[in-house]
């Protein structure tokens, strides 16, 4: 949604915010669900008892087709090739393993080049996200992309957690659903067309969060999805205050890691078992966590590579795209760290989907508010095409922010003070400090996080004083 299509938005009452929303859920479902879906779902449940052979004779089968189409349709991929054979490289891209590792820069950069010639991006849904650097990322998929797409989400958590598409559900996430300096509620808008209430995650102040726990009971939810830091904030107060969900069947984490106290919390508040999830909506990995604990990665989504692994087996997660062969991302450095789980591993779930043995994501710090919230993931701040390369936010105090950039070509006045609006809907009337730097210096693994609070470590933010 551009800025002026949200300023009107904003100015809506309640009832037509949420009659809004329908409509853009209405259309969100045309593209993700259509006749084919059940049947999608029911295949994707068989595969779970392939063997591990099996799985890795589908995979080289899909992934010789990947690799054949990016060589030969794609733009970028095909210069890279042509240049490297004027350079007397005569490796063949036929091995994943002569393929070098593809930065997000790059695709940042010209992600048009990354599309096959024979794809017009008007008929695609194009996706635009921040990935979890600040880094904004224009992406495409097909009608056939998206309900493939969605079909392992159905088959792969809901329908493993005991719910459907068809069940009304809320989702804890990152759209400015209210305005931020709204102090009335509704602080959510009813999505029909998805049986979604989408809860802001920006108003969970302590003496609001009553009134998400009401709309939970008043809208009959059967499953929560959200932010783990955002699903902690609302369980600890509900906690605080005593109170107990009722009719939950299971809530689900996503986008942050799940650390154990966070998941004990929500479990105990909600009343009912914490799933993990991973993925990104480069759709060049995903995985979710069964019953059992374990997180099963969905092998159709990609091909994953564990880069210079350390003792215990964790390092570099290395992606290569198998779902979307129309913007294939081949060796695509997601930024994350992991270990895959031992081939001979078996779960007591009986699934035979590989899985990985431990994933150490980014994970950025909760900003504190004035007004007591704790809001964590800031990234929809730099969604859309902005003119800047990465950003990182560090929260100095509870009234000033410091947001220390890359500019890319165009950033200008206006661009800088859509990144300052942008975070004050969010986090109320603050000072922002644009700080542009050459370069944006990374931890020891190579990363940074996306948001630093140096309030919250003072204050321990992170761990609950029960712990």
């Amino acid at each position: 949604m551009n800025e002026r299509l949200l300023r009107l938005y904003h100015r809506l009452p309640p009832a037509l915010r949420s009659v809004a929303a329908s409509w853009h859920g209405w259309r969100l479902r045309r593209w993700r669900y259509g006749s084919e879906t059940d049947r999608l779902v029911e295949e994707a449940l068989e595969r779970e008892r392939w063997s591990a052979e099996r799985w890795r004779n589908w995979q080289q089968e899909r992934l010789a087709y990947v690799l054949h189409r990016a060589a030969t349709r794609v733009p970028y991929y095909r210069r890279m090739w042509e240049e490297r054979r004027r350079r007397g490289d005569r490796s063949s891209w036929e091995l994943l393993e002569n393929w070098p590792i593809l930065e997000k820069e790059e695709v940042r950069r010209q992600p048009e080049a990354f599309l096959a010639e024979d794809c017009d991006p008007r008929r695609m849904y194009e996706e635009h996200t921040s990935g979890t650097t600040g880094t904004p990322l224009r992406l495409w998929w097909s009608r056939q992309t998206v309900r493939a797409w969605y079909a392992l989400f159905e088959a792969r958590w809901r329908r493993w957690y005991g719910v459907s598409r068809r069940d009304r559900w809320a989702i804890l996430g990152g759209q400015l659903v209210t305005p931020v300096s709204q102090r009335r509620p509704p602080f959510w808008v009813w999505n029909a067309a998805l049986n979604q209430l989408y809860l802001s995650s920006y108003h969970l102040a302590p003496d609001l969060i009553p009134y998400y726990l009401e709309a939970l009971e008043q809208y009959r939810v059967r499953y929560l999805y959200g932010y783990s830091s955002s699903l902690n904030a609302l369980a600890q107060e509900a906690l605080r205050r005593g109170w107990r969900a009722s009719g939950l069947a299971v809530v689900v984490t996503n986008a942050e890691p799940l650390f154990e106290y966070q998941r004990r919390a929500i479990g105990e508040a909600f009343g009912c078992p914490v799933r993990e999830t991973y993925g990104m909506a480069e759709i060049v990995a995903a995985a979710g966590e069964c019953e059992h604990g374990r997180l099963h990665l969905w092998p159709e989504v990609g091909l994953v590579e564990v880069l210079d692994p350390d003792s215990d087996g964790v390092g570099e997660l290395i992606c290569t795209g198998l779902l979307n062969a129309d913007m294939p991302l081949i060796r695509y450095r997601v930024g994350d760290r992991g270990a895959l789980a031992q081939e001979d591993s078996e779960c007591a779930c009986g699934r035979r989907l590989p899985g990985l043995a431990r994933i150490e994501g980014r994970y950025d710090d909760v900003v504190l508010t004035r007004d007591g919230r704790q809001v964590g993931r800031l990234d929809p701040v730099f969604k859309t095409d902005l003119p800047i390369r990465e950003a990182m936010i560090i929260q100095e105090g509870l009234d000033r922010l410091r947001v220390r950039l890359v500019p890319g070509t165009g950033y200008d006045g206006k661009a800088a003070e859509a990144i300052r609006q942008r975070i004050r809907e969010r986090l109320g009337p603050v000072e922002v400090i644009l700080e542009p730097v050459e370069h944006i210096p990374r931890g020891p693994n190579g990363k940074f996080r996306a948001v630093i609070s140096k309030i919250a470590q003072e204050a321990g933010s992170r761990i609950p004083h029960s712990i």
